[in-house]
């Protein structure tokens, strides 16, 4: 069941906008039978009704009370899932200009960057067992790689997630589970689109999503794209100092 011949059964979070909703309709031209889950159907009601292939399962990542229900209602419709994407996210930023910040946004974003993975994995690890080649994915960021001003939210809980699928590649590994990270660069979702500041290398949700389906196929540890950026950061960490002259705000005289 190889991402060339489709044909598999794949569950996709965060399915509704973005990132989520272009991988969904890749796989589905790609003839594969799709799972889709999110909060509520948003973009997907044209693919839903478009697609007999595609079926919705709403899914509230941080409500570890829906896991079991989600698990059952996916077990209805497929004995098993060759492939989950686990691709929902949010973003916030820390303001230390306020003179309270707001420092509930690391539970915001953790709660669904992090913990939300995990509720999804303990939804689909049962299915995946039951697949002959089975395949977990997980979404990080290029984010990762080197310190971001306003990031400390949002980059703490994708370093989180690339940690926990490293760890899972080792536990899994014993049921022929493959597991990826991918760490996209700057994608033009309605996340992406609230940001004020400049965003090298830019792309476009299909852009991404196409990137992302193909190095799937190769099933590789990590995926990070575009490698353009990859070199920026790699820069960025090795030469911390400058790094941080360049984006690091500059002092205000009135503080």
């Amino acid at each position: 069941m190889s991402h060339t011949t489709g044909n598999g059964v794949v569950w996709v979070t965060g399915a509704s906008s973005g990132i989520g909703l272009s991988l969904t309709k890749r796989y589905l031209d790609e003839g594969w039978r799709v799972f889709a889950s999110a909060r509520s159907q948003g973009g997907l009601s044209d693919l839903l009704a478009t697609y007999d292939t595609l079926t919705f399962i709403p899914f509230d990542i941080t409500d570890e009370s829906q896991v079991g229900l989600v698990r059952e209602t996916l077990s209805l419709h497929t004995p098993y899932l060759d492939c989950a994407v686990l691709n929902a996210g949010t973003c916030e930023y820390l303001d230390m200009t306020d003179t309270d910040p707001d420092w509930k946004m690391m539970d915001r974003v953790m709660s669904v960057n992090f913990f939300g993975l995990v509720n999804s994995v303990d939804v689909c690890l049962p299915l995946l067992k039951k697949s002959a080649r089975p395949h977990l994915v997980g979404v990080s960021s290029q984010a990762i790689q080197a310190a971001f001003p306003q990031a400390e939210a949002y980059g703490a809980s994708k370093a989180a997630v690339r940690y926990f699928l490293s760890a899972l590649r080792m536990d899994l590994k014993q049921f022929g589970i493959d597991v990826t990270c991918l760490l996209p660069g700057f994608v033009d979702t309605p996340l992406t689109q609230k940001n004020t500041f400049s965003m090298p290398f830019l792309m476009s949700a299909d852009d991404a999503a196409n990137r992302m389906y193909s190095a799937l196929a190769s099933r590789p540890f990590e995926y990070a794209f575009p490698k353009r950026l990859s070199a920026m950061l790699w820069a960025g960490r090795h030469f911390p100092t400058l790094w941080l002259s360049l984006l690091a705000p500059k002092k205000n005289s009135q503080q």
